[in-house]
């Protein structure tokens, strides 16, 4: 299980490198399972390409086994350790991880912890830190907005990007005509963070089309009407980030991702949702 989850990780972040710093062990250590695995499947499973490693046909058959495996295992292991767990959580997510969380975690935790219910919901941004403030969730996993919680969890900082419709090759200030940007309704930090980034680039812009949902957002960029500005994280097929140089759009910043817990010391069963969320979270988070 840690040979391939050692693989699965290399694969997941392009980097066995970057692997062998998450999951703790040195790059020498993380080389030697690769070899060793090779040598047990009988065939390459990775091929160089420029400075990183991918998966080969077999590597490829191999991933998509290792992952169901994995998966077992850690649902396992989650059962057995913690069988007598019940309860209630309330969890909130960011749109952004709503799809990941909710089908894989959630449906692997209720399925070890058939006592445990969950109340989930996704939302945005400033709906999550009032119910958090109010007591209306155990758990919040939420981009840092500026403001204080009393016990919040930094998980790691997430690049912004341009996202465009994949078919689309947008080029700041065609003809002289603003931007236009396709941008969540305020208050919105990464809507903010694209207005400040024109506004210092001295570039013109007007907004497209506002949304207070992120389906909103995405659809109205699949269709061409703008760009818009978020991570890759949660990013739909038919949408691509953008290299901001070539696409004449100035840098952006970074977006801290934050996990609030309304509690120090949680209770186990919450302790133990919080756990698989940090698990299902960490391979999403630039090392």
């Amino acid at each position: 299980m840690d040979v391939l989850r050692s693989f699965v990780t290399g694969v997941e972040l392009a980097s066995f490198a970057k692997a062998a710093q998450r999951l703790g062990r040195s790059t020498s250590a993380v080389s030697a399972q690769m070899q060793k695995l090779e040598e047990q499947v009988g065939a390459p499973i990775l091929r160089k390409v420029g400075r990183g490693m991918l998966p080969t046909a077999t590597g490829e058959a191999l991933l998509a086994y290792a992952r169901r495996l994995l998966e077992l295992n850690d649902e396992a292991a989650s059962a057995v350790r913690g069988v007598e767990l019940a309860g209630s959580v309330r969890l909130g997510m960011q749109e952004d991880f709503g799809e990941r969380i909710l089908t894989d975690v959630l449906g692997r935790f209720v399925r070890a912890h058939p006592k445990v219910r969950i109340e989930a919901m996704v939302a945005r941004n400033t709906a999550l830190l009032e119910r958090m403030a109010a007591g209306q969730l155990d758990l919040a996993l939420a981009w840092d907005s500026g403001v204080a919680m009393p016990h919040s969890q930094l998980l790691g900082r997430v690049p912004m990007r341009w996202i465009a419709a994949a078919s689309a090759e947008p080029v700041a200030g065609v003809d002289g005509e603003p931007l236009p940007l396709v941008l969540f309704e305020s208050p919105c930090l990464m809507r903010t963070a694209a207005i400040e980034a024109l506004e210092r680039a001295g570039m013109p812009w007007r907004v497209a089309f506002s949304s207070p949902s992120l389906g909103g957002v995405w659809a109205a960029v699949a269709a061409g009407l703008g760009v818009t500005v978020r991570t890759e994280i949660g990013l739909p097929p038919g949408l691509r980030a953008l290299g901001h140089a070539a696409a004449g759009l100035p840098p952006l910043p970074r977006v801290d991702l934050v996990l609030h817990r309304a509690a120090a010391q949680p209770d186990p069963t919450t302790q133990r949702l919080r756990d698989s969320v940090l698990h299902a979270v960490a391979p999403l988070i630039p090392v």
